[in-house]
């Protein structure tokens, strides 16, 4: 009687001895070749370091092909949807918001990371289109001007002022003087004294000169516009709105109905969210 080979195999046996040979073959080379080159290994780990960038990177793309175009805003009046085009999470939102209900607000974008807790790349993206009020930026300067004791300055009201009082005023010449006084007949009357620092050309330090001298001590009765009822045409009346941004604001009212709060102004594209607080003092509801 024959005895049989221990070496002889059938050909599915000898199929599944060669897979198995092969598939050690491709460990062993791919163990090598990582060995040989590690960084390949580190290369691969930080492709997943920067997905996050590169999501953030398709945000804003996404905004640059979108129909609608971004412009700079104050971040402190984000909405729930604008926050979802901006690629903000709804935790990130919920922390602004709880914020902002405290009567608080974000003044730099390091103060807005610290309160959403964005990733630094999607701040970095988001931040060039931050607009802050430039009356913030001089506020502590302006409590030290008013805060100089009056016996050395007579202080006069800025609304009532004329073109000559205002020359007085080192920096101030005869165009920023009626300059200001034109200012001020379109607004009916300055309601605060920031609102010296949206006249075009004056400086800041030319504005903190001339609040050492003059100040809101009046304070005028306007008539404000009814934001709900008003036609392109009146709002457009109001300084801070020129004609086209007034159209948007009608649109989007007959689009999305009434205007509930003046907040939501901001959902209005070009709208300059950074004198929302001095333009809502001329408007009702």
């Amino acid at each position: 009687m024959r005895k049989q080979s221990h070496f002889r195999f059938n050909k599915q046996e000898r199929s599944g001895i060669f897979f198995f040979l092969l598939v050690v073959l491709v460990l062993q080379l791919v163990s090598f070749l990582l060995r040989a080159n590690p960084s390949r290994l580190r290369s691969s780990l930080a492709l997943n370091l920067e997905e996050q960038k590169t999501m953030d990177s398709l945000i804003v793309e996404k905004q640059r092909r979108g129909a609608t175009k971004m412009y700079p805003f104050n971040p402190n009046y984000i909405s729930d949807h604008k926050g979802y085009i901006l690629g903000l999470s709804i935790e990130e939102l919920d922390r602004l918001s709880a914020f902002r209900k405290k009567g608080k607000f974000v003044n730099s974008s390091e103060e807005f990371q610290v309160v959403t807790q964005v990733s630094d790349s999607l701040l970095g993206i988001l931040s060039p289109y931050f607009q802050f009020p430039d009356w913030k930026k001089h506020n502590q300067i302006q409590k030290k001007v008013l805060s100089k004791p009056k016996n050395r300055v007579q202080v006069k009201d800025l609304n009532a002022a004329s073109a000559m009082d205002l020359m007085s005023v080192y920096g101030i010449g005869e165009t920023l003087s009626n300059r200001i006084i034109k200012f001020r007949d379109r607004l009916g009357g300055f309601l605060a004294n920031e609102q010296l620092y949206d006249v075009y050309g004056l400086k800041p330090e030319v504005v903190e000169e001339t609040l050492r001298a003059f100040q809101v001590l009046e304070v005028p009765e306007v008539k404000k516009i009814n934001l709900n009822t008003a036609s392109a045409k009146e709002l457009s009346q109001l300084i801070y709105i020129r004609s086209g941004l007034a159209a948007q604001i009608v649109a989007n009212r007959e689009k999305n109905g009434l205007f509930k709060t003046f907040e939501e102004l901001t959902y209005v594209d070009g709208f300059p969210t950074e004198k929302l607080d001095r333009i809502a003092l001329y408007l009702s509801l």
